[in-house]
């Protein structure tokens, strides 16, 4: 068919017709493109409903579920709790605080840190706190959570 013919039969379709195998001409078009449709999967440490990281804030809970809680916030990531004493060593009291600091399930999201005050002469008086104890929790709550990964994904 020749470039004059073809143009004489484009000149005699109706409007509407044309258009009709125009979107016909593309839809056809459109299938040959090749690539599939990739569907995005959304990571389980990703599935939170909260600001953070939802396994590190359901650990670090549990984790500290025996000491009265001060302040949470999810949205943020922090959990401090109020002076605990243990009933076995009354002369010594501890508070906590944990910060999430990420929406992924990593090591470097959580941050611990601890105080330590025991009685002297009636008043509280701050004192050190032994490294290891912070690193003890930190190590509880990332297990707790890898844990909780592991059974919700399962």
């Amino acid at each position: 068919m020749t470039v004059r013919t073809a143009s004489k039969i484009g000149s005699t379709l109706s409007p509407v017709l044309r258009a009709g195998l125009g979107l016909a001409l593309v839809a056809s078009l459109g299938a040959c493109g090749g690539k599939k449709e990739v569907r995005k999967e959304v990571a389980p440490t990703q599935v939170t409903t909260i600001g953070v990281n939802s396994y590190l804030w359901r650990a670090s809970l549990d984790a500290l579920s025996f000491m009265p809680l001060l302040q949470t916030d999810s949205n943020g990531g922090v959990i401090v709790t109020d002076w605990y004493s243990n009933p076995k060593n009354p002369g010594e009291r501890v508070k906590v605080s944990v910060t999430i600091l990420d929406a992924d399930l990593r090591a470097d999201a959580l941050r611990v840190a601890a105080s330590r005050e025991v009685n002297q002469g009636g008043g509280w008086v701050a004192a050190p706190i032994q490294a290891a104890t912070v690193q003890k929790l930190e190590d509880i709550i990332l297990t707790r959570a890898r844990d909780l990964r592991r059974n919700s994904v399962g």
